[in-house]
C-alpha cells in the first residue's frame, strides 16, 4: 500500500489573499509529495504494509523515526488541505460550538489558546484541537507528531512549519495563525470529524 498524494480540494489560488497559490504549489506539490514518496519507500519492509495510514502512524511512533515522520506528515497534510476552504472561518456548527463552550470556556478562549499554541511551538510543528477521553483540548506537537500517538483524535490542526507561511507572511507566524483561524478554517469538516469521533 503505497501512499498517494491527494488532489487539493480547491484551486491553487482559492485561498488568496490569506494563502497564496505559490505557497500551495510548493507546500502541496513539493513538500507533501516528498512525504508521500519517502514514506512509500520506507513503508516497504517495515512490517506495516497493508495497514491503514492511522495504524502506520501509531505503529511506527517511537520505533521507526523515518517512516513515522513521513507517514505522520502525510496524515497531517491530508487533513490540513480539508481543514481549509475558500471563505472559511466564521460560525462554528452548533454541536461543536456547544462542546467548545463547555470544555474550553468559549469560542474566544479557544481561539486564544489555539493561536497561542501555534505561536509558541518552538521550531517546526503543529497546533491542534483534539478530542481525548471525551473532552476537547488544545495541544501542540513538534515536527510531524500528532494527537493520534497520544490517544487523541485530531479535529483541527494548523501547520506551523515555515514552508506553510514564509512566502506570504515571512516570520510573522502569529499573523498567519490569525488569518488561518479567522478566514480559512473549514468548520464543517472539523464538525464532521467531531461527530465521527464522538
Amino acid at each position: 500500500m503505497a501512499f498517494e498524494l491527494p488532489d487539493l480540494p480547491y484551486a491553487y489560488d482559492a485561498l488568496d489573499p490569506y494563502m497564496s497559490a505559490e505557497t500551495l504549489e510548493y507546500h502541496h506539490d513539493k513538500h507533501h509529495q516528498a512525504y508521500v514518496t519517502n514514506g512509500s519507500k520506507l513503508l516497504e519492509g517495515s512490517g506495516l504494509e497493508g495497514k491503514s495510514l492511522e495504524e502506520v502512524v501509531k505503529g511506527s511512533f517511537g520505533k521507526n523515526a523515518g517512516l513515522f515522520n513521513n507517514a505522520a506528515q502525510h496524515y497531517n497534510h491530508i487533513h490540513f488541505w480539508k481543514w481549509m476552504k475558500p471563505n472559511g472561518g466564521g460560525s462554528i456548527p452548533g454541536n461543536l460550538e456547544s462542546k467548545i463552550n463547555s470544555d474550553l470556556g468559549s469560542v474566544s478562549a479557544f481561539r486564544d489558546a489555539f493561536l497561542n499554541a501555534g505561536a509558541t511551538q518552538f521550531g517546526s510543528g503543529w497546533a491542534w484541537l483534539t478530542l481525548k477521553d471525551g473532552k476537547l483540548e488544545v495541544t501542540k506537537t513538534p515536527n510531524g507528531e500528532n494527537p493520534l500517538v497520544h490517544g487523541g483524535v485530531p479535529l483541527l490542526g494548523v501547520d506551523v512549519w515555515e514552508h506553510s507561511y514564509y512566502i506570504d507572511y515571512r516570520n510573522a507566524r502569529p499573523k498567519y495563525l490569525e488569518a488561518f483561524f479567522d478566514n480559512m478554517v473549514n468548520w464543517e469538516y472539523v464538525a464532521e470529524l467531531y461527530e465521527a469521533a464522538s
